[in-house]
């Protein structure tokens, strides 16, 4: 193990980290970045490189555990629900994050071999940039003018289950699961922060599970040469993840959705005018 693979490790690293929570699409980014410019399939094999932009998003998971870790052990039945709500009010139970992985789930099981083997390339990703924007901007302009669920903790069954269809979309690259599901839940009557707080929870266990089923069908690539390179990343990825994410839900609230579409039509526009 050189030392440019383990800084390639460590900048696809800091690329999920940063990333993987903003709307943007951690996946599109980590692609472009890799087929432009670093060319990890060229140091090993596609289905390790390709594995590796999966697993990463581990050390973003444990980003969001150190994060919400209240909140995981309120869901656990661990701790005492800490916020404002009475023990008799509404709250977000396991219920809900399990009703919002249902859609997800199904199609990612059915279409998962046809993602990896047709969907992971720089022009399926500008697509998704653009038409997740487009998306975005739409959450942002026809949003209820008057929020219906201001906290997570007033999200009822029937919007996870709908913000869970709207992650489906995120199953193409590009479109960037945060970015659906936080305008899917604008859509529907949530606040921006509400909605980005049901997406950081419920990613938890969606990227978990992608990530481990990634590991087991390709555990043949693997071996003690590759180790460093994927410890490299996942400590990158978390690091940066945990800087992300606070500064994110710090902002979401004053800023929405809208300069995060810009963003994304621009970065298509700039990626296909000037490399492709």
């Amino acid at each position: 193990m050189n030392l440019w693979e383990l800084f390639v490790a460590f900048i696809l690293g800091l690329v999920e980290g940063a990333t993987e929570f903003a709307p943007v699409s951690s996946t599109g980014h980590m692609i472009i970045v890799d087929d432009i410019l670093l060319k990890s399939k060229e140091l090993f094999s596609a289905p390790v490189a390709n594995t590796f932009k999966v697993v990463i998003q581990l050390g973003s998971i444990l980003a969001v555990v150190v994060v919400f870790k209240d909140r995981i052990l309120n869901l656990l039945g661990l701790q005492k629900n800490q916020g404002t709500m009475s023990q008799i009010g509404p709250r977000l139970t396991l219920v809900h994050i399990f009703i919002g992985l249902i859609p997800a789930i199904v199609l990612g099981f059915a279409f998962e071999d046809y993602i990896d083997e047709h969907l992971f390339n720089v022009y399926t990703v500008l697509i998704g940039l653009v038409a997740g924007a487009l998306l975005m901007l739409a959450a942002d302009w026809l949003a209820p003018k008057s929020v219906k669920t201001k906290t997570v903790d007033e999200i009822t069954y029937k919007q996870a289950f709908l913000v869970g269809l709207f992650q489906c979309i995120a199953l193409w690259p590009g479109f960037s699961r945060s970015g659906s599901t936080i305008s899917g839940g604008v859509l529907l009557g949530m606040s921006h922060r509400a909605a980005a707080d049901f997406t950081f929870i419920m990613a938890m266990p969606i990227m978990a599970g992608a990530s481990a089923i990634s590991l087991i069908k390709n555990w043949e690539y693997f071996s003690i040469d590759v180790l460093p390179f994927f410890i490299v990343g996942f400590i990158s990825a978390f690091l940066f993840a945990l800087l992300s994410i606070r500064f994110f839900l710090a902002l979401i609230n004053k800023i929405k959705l809208t300069p995060f579409a810009i963003y994304r039509i621009v970065l298509a526009a700039v990626i296909y005018f000037v490399f492709l």
